[in-house]
């Protein structure tokens, strides 16, 4: 049977997820710019929701997958915070200048990892040479790969995600994420063999402030203060049905 990890860049989404019956979260903050590394807190909460696995993004800043030493070592000891804190997984990834699979990096990220599952990110759509990323990424000891198969979507990269699957056999898992909806999630599944799929499930939320001061924006000049993005129960469900019959 198929499962669903959904991004949850709130506690709202870790709450949707789990009614709306997703397997796991991954959690991270700033999904504006792809996601960067939650708070301890933010873990802290999510953890007390249940029923659903708790899985921390590992990653410093947005941008490039390419970190100096103090990058490194900050990530490093954000994924000995997050097994303290008793979260069930990290997502990491780092990447050479020449767009392979940082190993020294990675192995210094993962030193405090334990038992821990761990997942390699979507740095693996930007490497080189993907069927070498993924027999590196095995030698990690991650549990899976987290892929679009190097395409603006998962359903644009159907193709190879097909073969990365068949490539990594029972290594580790492809979990497919990149555009993943109710309506695309089972077609994308049963194109390329995968078991596991990933998506945000966000539709926007109004602000319930009542008091507002227009032409004031915290972020972009053009930012939207009075409405938010965050995991919806109700496209989480429509998902997990899709994938489950």
């Amino acid at each position: 049977m198929a499962l669903l990890e959904v991004c949850a860049g709130d506690i709202g989404s870790v709450k949707s997820a789990s009614t709306g019956g997703a397997a796991r979260v991954e959690l991270c903050s700033a999904l504006e710019v792809g996601g960067i590394t939650p708070s301890d807190g933010f873990i802290t909460e999510a953890l007390k929701v249940g029923d659903v696995k708790v899985h921390v993004l590992i990653r410093p800043r947005n941008g490039d997958f390419l970190y100096d030493d103090d990058e490194i070592e900050c990530m490093a000891r954000d994924v000995k915070i997050a097994r303290e804190l008793g979260a069930h997984g990290v997502v990491i990834g780092a990447l050479t200048p020449d767009g392979n699979v940082d190993m020294e990096a990675c192995k210094h990220i993962l030193r405090h990892a334990d038992s821990m599952n761990v997942t390699f990110h979507r740095a693996f759509d930007l490497c080189r040479d993907p069927f070498k990323a993924i027999d590196e990424i095995c030698s990690l000891g991650c549990n899976r790969i987290l892929t679009s198969g190097q395409a603006p979507s998962a359903e644009a990269g159907v193709e190879l995600l097909s073969k990365l699957n068949d490539y990594a056999n029972s290594r580790l898992k492809i979990l497919a994420g990149g555009g993943i909806n109710p309506s695309n999630a089972a077609k994308i599944i049963q194109a390329t063999g995968i078991s596991e799929v990933h998506a945000s499930a966000r539709s926007k939320m109004p602000s319930k402030m009542q008091y507002r001061r227009d032409g004031v924006a915290m972020g972009a000049p053009d930012s939207d203060e009075y409405s938010r993005a965050t995991t919806s129960a109700e496209i989480v469900k429509r998902i997990v049905e899709s994938i489950t019959i």
